[in-house]
């Protein structure tokens, strides 16, 4: 959510945003939410100027009451409760206008920065770096669950069973090799100087629109029937929202974090052959990194958090690249996003497996997280990037580190984690 300084202010830059970002359809907002900021300010003057009157009045009632003028002090006694009366109507009015009002101004996209690329999709986003060179397979690779079958990694006819479309089992050196990546990746993290958490799992409505769009929203959670609760679709969640209306110390910035958690998620819509499989799921398991630190801080974490993604990639022997979001591609709440994409010797090409993300205030500003200085609290700023989500980081290392006999090697960094195997045979 911007600040609403700054649609008093400059209405025309907010718009030029909405255009940049595609959303002309939001563009009526602008003006719907000027007049209803005008209004509130109205009937805030408006309520201040007959509380005075009141208390002014119910002064007067007092001395009216000593000095035995009794028709006075009835007339006064009228006019106070016509007061309270009007004054009763105007916080009923003041209540539905905030109320919109915050509605409309959540749905206003945050301010992406000026080096943005612009474009109206992810097939418009621009490549920044390449780290490592791809290695050319002198076989053809498999389909990703074939070499899982292959290896006695997978069970999803049986997940179909008892969970539905979008689950699997792993199994033995595949489940222990999921399991390895996620224990490298904190202990990697643990290592840049970040507090390893395990957050709650659900959240509260109120976390959840305060860390996301309402399209986001619709597209991603699960809801607890009966209940006020979400199950989360990233541990970013839960992490930003254990701050939610605190004030932090300036001294205790920033906040590095790294969290592990499942993740649930609807993943809406139909996908092609490379999109199935264990690639687009309901559930899986992620290492996140979260930082909350001061606003002139955020860009420089920005450039460290996705800079680590690549450097544990990179340590895998897994090639990859990143990504500039274009501006079509950004999520309402983000200011700057880079994706990082590994190299998939199936499909000769990059797909997505992580993404980094600045929110300056935007978050901040909804879920009111703050912190002290001289001149009074600060809307923080936050990040957050993936360190590793390893459906698809598995998909990368099987496919990367697959023989042509259907083995896989390990790379030497998980080894440790792996009771020392340096291979996977598959099952004869």
């Amino acid at each position: 959510m911007i600040d609403i300084n700054l649609l008093r202010n400059n209405p025309d830059l907010v718009r030029e945003n909405i255009r940049k970002k595609f959303q002309d359809k939001k563009l009526p907002l602008v003006d719907e939410i000027l007049g209803l900021d005008a209004k509130k300010r109205e009937l805030q003057k408006e309520g201040d100027a007959l509380r005075a009157k009141r208390n002014a009045v119910s002064a007067e009632i007092g001395k009216f009451m000593k000095e035995k003028r009794k028709e006075d002090a009835e007339k006064a006694k009228a006019e106070v409760v016509a007061v309270n009366e009007r004054i009763a109507e105007i916080e009923r009015e003041a209540e539905e206008v905030s109320s919109r009002l915050k509605q409309d101004m959540m749905s206003i996209p945050n301010i992406i920065a000026d080096d943005v690329p612009i474009g109206k999709d992810d097939s418009q986003n621009v490549e920044r770096r390449r780290f490592l060179e791809p290695a050319e397979k002198p076989f053809e690779v498999p389909y990703h669950m074939d070499i899982l079958d292959k290896l006695g990694g997978i069970d999803i006819d049986s997940a179909r069973r008892t969970s539905g479309q979008g689950f699997y089992y792993l199994i033995g050196d595949v489940a222990r090799l999921h399991s390895a990546v996620l224990t490298y990746a904190r202990d990697f993290m643990i290592d840049k100087g970040f507090t390893y958490v395990i957050p709650p799992f659900m959240i509260r409505s109120d976390v959840v629109s305060g860390v996301m769009s309402f399209e986001e929203m619709d597209g991603m959670m699960y809801k607890i029937e009966g209940e006020d609760l979400y199950l989360i679709g990233t541990s970013e969640h839960s992490m930003i929202g254990r701050f939610m209306n605190t004030v932090l110390d300036a001294d205790a910035l920033p906040l590095t974090l790294t969290s592990y958690s499942p993740c649930f998620r609807k993943e809406k819509g139909a996908h092609g052959i490379e999109e199935r499989g264990i690639y687009r799921i309901h559930q899986f398991e992620k290492q996140e990194m979260i930082v909350i630190c001061k606003p002139e801080e955020s860009s420089d974490w920005f450039e460290k958090l996705y800079s680590y993604t690549v450097e544990l990639f990179v340590s895998m022997n897994i090639p990859v690249r990143t990504l500039e979001c274009c501006s079509g591609d950004l999520a309402d709440l983000k200011y700057k996003s880079i994706d990082v994409e590994a190299w998939s010797p199936r499909q000769k090409k990059y797909f997505e497996v992580g993404s980094c993300s600045n929110l300056t205030d935007a978050q901040a500003r909804r879920l009111g997280i703050r912190y002290k200085t001289e001149k009074g609290n600060v809307f923080a700023h936050t990040l957050n990037n993936t360190v590793v989500a390893p459906p698809r980081m598995l998909i990368a290392l099987l496919e990367n580190h697959l023989n042509e006999d259907g083995s896989v090697n390990i790379p030497e960094v998980l080894q440790k984690y792996m009771g020392g195997k340096s291979i996977i045979l598959p099952k004869k």
